[in-house]
């Protein structure tokens, strides 16, 4: 079984040598005038973007940033989004993504936590962040940045490709978000198989739509701008709209982007669904794709190619690819491995599972992330010695997995409590621990739910009489959780229940009703009409006048 689990991972690889922001450069001196960013009805060329960047990475090194030095960056979606992340990375620093949209304690515990002494930002936003700060770091206006002095040119900075590059935080376990560190070399490996895999040309255009603190937008950021193509960036906000995406596509023309499997969802369900004459390509991940899905993006968008990609945050972006196709299947693979990545199907002893026999899937190869920032424990526990004699590290991922005889993996889940809720990885013990921190907590439990308006959280509660309201509940959580780590419900019981050894029993927990508070009916015509739409998208039997659209279930 070994050697077939070689012999499936004989994914040995070359590409161009060079740091990406480096090959940025030359694409830049290649096509100056050539267009690199559109937003709304701006551009920017390559020329200026390269000008600017260059600037402001100057700036950034006569304060201090270079190699193993982490950087925050807080802004909207915008030119200077992308200019500030090219610019600290030409630093030779590690950007590390503050979602404006993230509560504040949250991002203060992250900015401690990174140990970051400088934290680049524009606009509004940056008011938000002052605050935040510890004393030992300093938050920068763009807006208001002299850069005139700074040469045009990029500076030299002495790197090596295991140094960091970026570093994401994700939902922890422990109740804390985590930091994995990904490097140099994983990031031009990912993008440059993402290359040959799906090649890009000057007449391409990819569509920024991913967050920037999700691994995603890694490659919508950077993969164009290293091959000449376009990058049209969505308006902020407007990744959650899909009429809003369906416009920019066709106004920008957009050939390449990404969705996560729900999201692809609600797009091709739109009624009136125009044609894309542009669009080449869907990029799923972050999620399980449906077979069924598969089948509608293939019915409503005829010629456009479809696949399914995989992969953690502790490595670089994804591990695995498979190209969809209208075979009948009843499910849709995660393919293979990419360039220079090997995927293992192990037992608990680490032992290759034979074909069709389920285990857990380990990541070999140059795309490891280094590992957790400031966690030697967490990292040594979760990046494993390689037992196959190659001297490198396997990445135990906690997700189920087997493999057909052809070779290629399907994915079956997780073997512990994290969840993926709209392509957004959550570790459930993170939000269980924020519950039982709030006052007359005793026990507290969530799940992922489904229900009629698709998987929602719910937070099982024993309370004692100190404890908040649901309403004042939701509040403090919103303080210190994203909205999508906050549970759709709150169910309090006298007592969670228990298995004969006195472990939880999840699967004893009661199926929550989907109702709001005591029940006002709605009496005016547009009352009625936006509670019958209501009724309908979240499949309740009734709405009221108190009722919260997001605590019946609703998601933006």
């Amino acid at each position: 079984e070994r050697v077939r689990q070689m012999s499936w991972n004989k994914t040995a690889a070359v590409y161009p040598a060079g740091f990406v922001h480096a090959l940025i450069s030359q694409t830049a001196a290649a096509q100056p005038e050539a267009t690199a960013l559109l937003c709304g009805d701006r551009t920017l060329s390559y020329a200026e973007l390269e000008r600017r960047s260059n600037r402001l990475a100057r700036y950034l090194i006569e304060r201090g940033i270079g190699p193993e030095v982490p950087v925050g960056i807080a802004m909207e979606r915008s030119f200077d989004l992308v200019v500030g992340l090219l610019a600290i990375v030409k630093a030779g620093g590690a950007y590390l993504p503050l979602d404006p949209d993230y509560p504040a304690d949250r991002l203060a515990y992250m900015i401690a936590d990174a140990g970051i002494g400088l934290v680049l930002s524009h606009g509004a936003v940056i008011e938000t962040f002052r605050p935040l700060c510890t004393p030992q770091c300093v938050a920068y206006d763009l807006d208001t940045l002299d850069l005139s002095g700074q040469p045009d040119t990029a500076p030299e900075v002495a790197l090596h490709p295991a140094h960091p590059v970026y570093l994401i935080y994700t939902s922890g376990s422990t109740g804390k978000p985590k930091g994995a560190t990904n490097t140099h070399e994983a990031l031009a490996n990912r993008l440059h198989w993402m290359q040959a895999a799906y090649p890009l040309g000057p007449h391409d255009t990819v569509l920024q739509k991913t967050p920037f603190s999700f691994d995603v937008s890694v490659w919508e950021f950077l993969w164009p701008l290293l091959t000449g193509a376009r990058l049209a960036i969505a308006l902020p906000g407007e990744h959650r709209d899909p009429r809003a995406l369906a416009g920019t596509m066709q106004r920008q023309q957009v050939t390449t982007l990404h969705f996560v499997p729900s999201m692809l969802a609600e797009f091709v369900s739109q009624p009136n669904l125009p044609a894309f004459p542009a669009l080449k390509r869907i990029i799923c991940s972050g999620e399980a794709l449906p077979a069924d899905l598969q089948q509608r993006v293939f019915d409503r968008l005829p010629g456009v190619e479809l696949n399914n990609l995989y992969g953690p945050t502790e490595a670089a972006i994804d591990v695995t690819h498979w190209t969809c196709r209208s075979d009948g299947s009843l499910s849709v693979p995660i393919g293979e491995a990419i360039g220079n990545i090997q995927i293992h199907i192990l037992d608990r002893d680490l032992n290759p599972q034979p074909e069709g026999v389920t285990g857990e899937l380990y990541i070999g190869g140059i795309g490891l992330a280094r590992g957790y920032h400031r966690r030697p424990a967490l990292t040594a526990d979760r990046f494993l010695p390689d037992p196959f004699g190659r001297g490198g590290r396997l990445y135990r991922t906690g997700d189920l997995a087997r493999r057909r005889p052809d070779g290629i993996i399907d994915y079956l889940g997780r073997i512990d409590h994290q969840v993926k809720l709209r392509g957004l990885r959550i570790e459930l013990g993170e939000i269980e621990t924020a519950l039982l921190g709030r006052p007359g907590i005793d026990e507290a439990a969530v799940l992922l739910k489904e229900a009629a308006g698709g998987p929602r959280l719910i937070a099982y509660l024993a309370a004692d009489a100190q404890a908040e309201s649901d309403a004042d509940l939701h509040q403090a959580l919103r303080r210190q959780l994203p909205d999508y780590l906050v549970p759709s419900a709150l169910i309090r019981l006298d007592s969670l229940p228990k298995t004969a050894n006195g472990k939880l029993d999840r699967k004893a927990l009661p199926a929550p009703s989907w109702q709001g508070q005591a029940f006002r009916a709605p009496q005016s015509g547009i009352e009625i009409a936006l509670a019958a739409l209501w009724q309908e998208l979240l499949g309740v039997e009734q709405v009221g006048l108190d009722d919260n659209f997001f605590e019946l279930g609703g998601h933006s």
